[in-house]
């Protein structure tokens, strides 16, 4: 068979792992498909004590062995995190080499300035598996929805989190419950806080973003709320209202704004997003020609984030071989981001003292604010020493996002509340 295209991987973990194997099982199947055998060059590797099943494979703790070999010619960078990996990404362009990734925080904070070097050197840069895992949506923005104008992204793009929510809304558990459950489920980490603080969920939708809208998005620029301060109650309020709880990745174009943001939201039971549970992933993209269309599957792991990466290298190595490799660069627009102006729904639920006139009074906030309610629900009175306590919850009109954020300091200082529970974005 002809010569083989020359393969270096950075990082031999879960994913490297997997990718590693499936290079080697998949061997003579991916020739076929390439037209020439793809090589495994060496491997670069921070603890080379650690059991894992490198059979066949010459692993390095040396970048150099790979980001420095004239031969290798696609580098696949599996070890997450900004640094070393950033500077290796970049090194391997100086060296002429093509990139594949899977590292969603590297392209979200410096995906322009690597696209742009790999542009310069008449190079790619395919990263699929940096924010659907297995989901293939990277492909389709980059292509088959060149032709749309996209107006809009939502997205469950963290299936840590969606597991936590799941359990939550399903099974009744409290965040603490639920995050264990997660852990030993291996779905979180030991340290959760990229997901449930929705870092994660940031990263991927500044990726998102950019490819949707053409327009540079850093991670810096998301508003953004995790989900630890969501409780059973929110849940059970949800379902009564019609509606589940998820964490949403949002982006949408404001005329020459963009709003980017990622909180959990209110979405109507029923709906396309409202039924995506555990650790499934899902991105709903609404163009002006395609109009509404939904990717969704398994959006983390070893097994689907591999078949990304391999099928990065796979479509790589066969536009070597066919001489047709086109460098990976785009325009992209300087694009405001909003969040003060954005409109929609609102769930408010507070404690407040249990006597006339309080919600009333909170309403009257509201009103001055031109705040409307769609609906009130009281519930659960708590008599706390010689003072009655209500949960109240209040579900409002479409509103401005500034103006609901300054009566919730106003309401938040009467004396008559006790504690403002959760405000929560309703996305009808």
């Amino acid at each position: 068979m002809a010569e083989s295209i020359r393969v270096g991987l950075l990082g031999l973990g879960v994913v490297g792992g997997g990718v590693a194997r499936a290079l080697r099982d998949k061997a003579e199947t991916i020739a076929q498909r390439v037209g020439r055998p793809i090589e495994v060059r060496g491997v670069v590797v921070r603890d080379p004590s650690r059991q894992r099943d490198a059979e066949g494979l010459a692993i390095s703790t040396d970048a150099s062995d790979v980001l420095d070999d004239p031969d290798v010619q696609i580098v696949v960078e599996m070890m997450g995190g900004e640094d070393p990996a950033r500077e290796y990404l970049l090194r391997a362009i100086r060296n002429g080499k093509h990139i594949v990734t899977a590292n969603k925080e590297v392209m979200a904070k410096h995906g322009a300035e690597i696209v742009a070097a790999a542009t310069e050197r008449g190079l790619e840069v395919a990263f699929e598996a940096s924010v659907g895992g297995g989901i293939p949506v990277i492909g389709p923005f980059k292509l088959d929805l060149l032709a749309n104008d996209i107006s809009r992204v939502t997205a469950i793009i963290n299936g840590t989190t969606n597991y936590i929510i799941t359990r939550m809304s399903v099974g009744g558990a409290d965040f603490a419950t639920a995050l264990r459950e997660a852990q030993d489920a291996g779905y979180a980490e030991a340290d959760p806080t990229n997901d449930v603080e929705g870092i994660d969920a940031a990263y991927k939708l500044a990726i998102l973003s950019t490819l949707a809208f053409h327009a540079r998005v850093h991670p810096d620029q998301i508003y953004r709320e995790g989900i630890t301060a969501l409780e059973p109650s929110d849940f059970r309020y949800a379902k009564e209202l019609g509606y589940v709880i998820k964490l949403l990745a949002i982006g949408k174009r404001d005329g020459d704004a963009l709003e980017v943001r990622v909180h959990p939201a209110f979405v109507p039971a029923g709906t396309m997003l409202a039924t995506v549970d555990d650790v499934y992933n899902a991105v709903q993209v609404e163009g002006d020609l395609v109009g509404r269309i939904l990717f969704y599957g398994r959006g983390a792991g070893a097994g689907p984030t591999s078949s990304a990466v391999v099928a990065d290298v796979i479509d790589l190595a066969q536009r070597i071989v066919g001489g047709q490799v086109r460098p990976s660069g785009a325009v992209y627009t300087e694009r405001p981001t909003i969040i003060r102006d954005i409109l929609c729904r609102y769930y408010l639920r507070l404690v407040a003292a249990d006597r006339p006139g309080v919600i009333a009074k909170i309403a009257g906030i509201l009103g001055e604010h031109e705040i409307s309610l769609a609906s009130v629900i009281q519930k659960e009175d708590v008599l706390t020493g010689e003072h009655r306590y209500a949960e109240i919850v209040f579900m409002t009109h479409v509103a401005r996002e500034g103006a609901m954020q300054r009566a919730l300091e106003t309401i938040e200082a009467l004396d008559v509340v006790s504690s403002i529970g959760s405000l929560i974005r309703v996305e009808d």
